[in-house]
């Protein structure tokens, strides 16, 4: 008996579409671990679907064959039907760090159970800056998805100078400098900015670009929640401006953190944005985007309505300034402002709070329930333990007009109190495939896989090629839905069958095998 063990692949090794063209022999009883045959596979590249076969050895992808013309000898077959065999998806924006290091959550199965293979974390300036602890642990801890790890401007920032209101000395800009250094020496993908948050957001331009060109040389990535996607500050358009004016100067690629046009006076800006980026495209600029399928946002209270620069410096200065009775008047003003800007006090819904009598009512609701208004409410409640609430502030046309650009991703920003964290990618996929018809399925696995690595530059995943690593789902679309709302946020979604992480089946008949298959993935 002839037994080989070999890599098969067409004379494209690029993409299975062109298979037609392989020149292979067919070779008798090819070896390899687990062989996946299918009438409905998408390869990832927004190519149709294909009958193929796909052997994984190992780790990675060794055969991707017309399905029935060779022969395999498989430890394992999963006989998928018409079933979509795809890519895992990778999910650029998360907030899923904290499952991740604990061992209780670590497999991570709100994202398993969506398709989601690997996941970034460090996102919005936020988390991380000593990359090499925090992957050590989760390698040798394990986890369910891979992990991609960003070093956060706003944490490096507070490391340096806490949550000062000013501008960087030379000498704090330096030792910025170092950190940022060492962590994409230790693997980071990029730097990650939020400059709509504090500390963030009390950083110069200047100051952005000198650690973006740090990231640049080691070929990272510029990840940025724009300084404003509204008018709380310089203005949507002039944030995307702010954004492209600093990787031009860093000579780094800019990635747009979920792209959004949010409040009612940006409404429509869609467009405008849209023409900015292009335009910037078309002359060099290297830019993607990521973009959540729900027209709420997800933050916590503080972020959404309070003035930035009542939030400098320590908790209790914070307090202080809320309770002085000369800046009551601007605050209350201020706050106002911004709660209209959302779209008004009961499009503000409270999703977690340690108070559970005012979950899942709006600031409306409970102002009027306390014979307050909004304005008086929230600075009480800001004071006490953090809340987060869902904003209702995006306009369906402006959700598919970024949707439908072609350097535009899925992801989820996925937080607590907001089904995002559960169901983004089959929400978009019943919404937005089956039912508006904004994208085609391939369309959809391209967004949600091969795009989305290319835009943060992972190497070998997100296509199903020869030499890729297997990231692989097997999903019942009859069955692929969205089971989390906003009364249930933390619902698992339905239909994906089998989830096979770095070559290691990790769900098979959508039940967890309690194997941790995932790696972080770093630069190096």
């Amino acid at each position: 008996m002839s037994i080989k063990r070999i890599n098969i692949s067409c004379a494209a090794i690029f993409s299975a579409f062109f298979i037609s063209s392989c020149t292979t022999t067919p070779t008798s009883n090819i070896a390899v671990d687990v062989l996946i045959t299918s009438t409905n596979v998408i390869v990832g590249d927004g190519s149709e679907a294909q009958a193929l076969d796909i052997g994984i050895c190992e780790e990675k992808i060794c055969a991707v064959l017309p399905k029935g013309q060779y022969q395999f000898i498989a430890k394992k077959v999963i006989d998928a039907g018409d079933k979509l065999v795809s890519p895992g998806f990778i999910d650029p924006h998360t907030h899923s760090l904290a499952e991740l290091e604990n061992p209780e959550t670590a497999a991570n199965l709100n994202y398993l159970t969506q398709g989601v293979t690997t996941v970034v974390n460090g996102n919005d300036g936020g988390d991380v800056v000593d990359i090499a602890s925090i992957k050590d642990k989760l390698n040798q801890q394990g986890i369910g998805t891979n992990t991609a790890l960003l070093v956060g401007h706003g944490s490096v920032r507070e490391h340096v100078m806490g949550r000062s209101k000013r501008q960087a000395t030379a000498d704090e800009l330096a030792a910025m400098k170092v950190l940022v250094n060492k962590a994409m020496l230790d693997g980071a993908i990029g730097l990650s900015t939020g400059l709509y948050y504090v500390p963030g957001s009390y950083a110069s331009t200047e100051e952005v670009i000198e650690l973006a060109r740090i990231a640049s040389t080691y070929d990272g990535i510029y990840d940025t929640h724009l300084r404003d996607e509204s008018t709380f500050n310089i203005g949507f358009t002039q944030a995307v401006d702010e954004a492209i004016d600093i990787v031009k100067a860093a000579n780094i690629h800019l990635h747009l953190a979920h792209i959004k046009a949010l409040g009612v006076d940006v409404w429509g800006q869609s467009r405008a944005v849209i023409d900015k980026v292009n335009r910037a495209r078309k002359n060099g600029v290297s830019i993607s985007a990521d973009q959540y399928p729900w027209q709420a946002s997800g933050t916590h209270l503080h972020s959404a309505v309070i003035p930035k620069w009542v939030m400098a410096d320590s908790h209790q200065a914070f307090v202080n300034r809320l309770n002085d009775l000369s800046l009551r008047p601007k605050i209350m003003a201020q706050i106002t402002e911004n709660i209209r800007r959302r779209g008004g006090a009961d499009a503000l819904l409270f999703t977690v709070a340690n108070d559970e009598s005012i979950v899942g009512k709006t600031l409306k609701d409970v102002a009027q329930e306390r014979r307050l208004n909004a304005s008086e409410l929230v600075i009480e409640l800001v004071q006490g333990a953090p809340i987060r609430v869902a904003s209702f502030n995006m306009s369906a046309d402006d959700i598919r007009q970024f949707m439908q650009q072609p350097w535009v991703v899925t992801s989820s920003d996925g937080t607590n109190g907001h089904p995002r964290k559960y169901a983004s990618f089959p929400k978009k996929y019943r919404q937005y495939v089956l039912q508006e018809s904004v994208l085609t399925l391939p369309q959809f696995v391209m967004q949600s896989s091969y795009k989305t690595a290319q835009a943060i530059k992972l190497p070998q995943r997100g296509l199903l090629t020869n030499g890729y690593f297997a990231d692989i789902i097997i999903v019942d679309l009859k069955k692929y839905k969205d089971k989390a709302s906003f009364s249930h946020w933390n619902v698992l979604s339905e239909g994906v069958e089998t989830v096979i992480v770095n070559g290691s089946i990790v769900i098979e008949n959508s039940q967890f095998t309690n194997i941790l298959a995932g790696r972080v993935l770093t630069k190096k």
